[in-house]
């Protein structure tokens, strides 16, 4: 059986705008195991993740 995704619009938690999680990154996300829609936009979690880098 085959899940059907449909593109859906998120508001992030740390800037507040809103982004879209498409179908293929919600397909992406379930072949990973994730189980959680992303809380930040594309800009906020590289931003995040290159601060997270810059730790260490």
């Amino acid at each position: 059986m085959e899940t059907s995704y449909e593109d859906i619009t998120l508001t992030c938690k740390d800037c507040g705008s809103e982004f879209v999680f498409t179908s293929g990154e919600q397909q992406f996300y379930a072949e990973k195991g994730f189980t959680n829609q992303p809380v930040r936009c594309p800009a906020c979690r590289k931003a995040r993740k290159q601060q997270n880098n810059n730790k260490y």
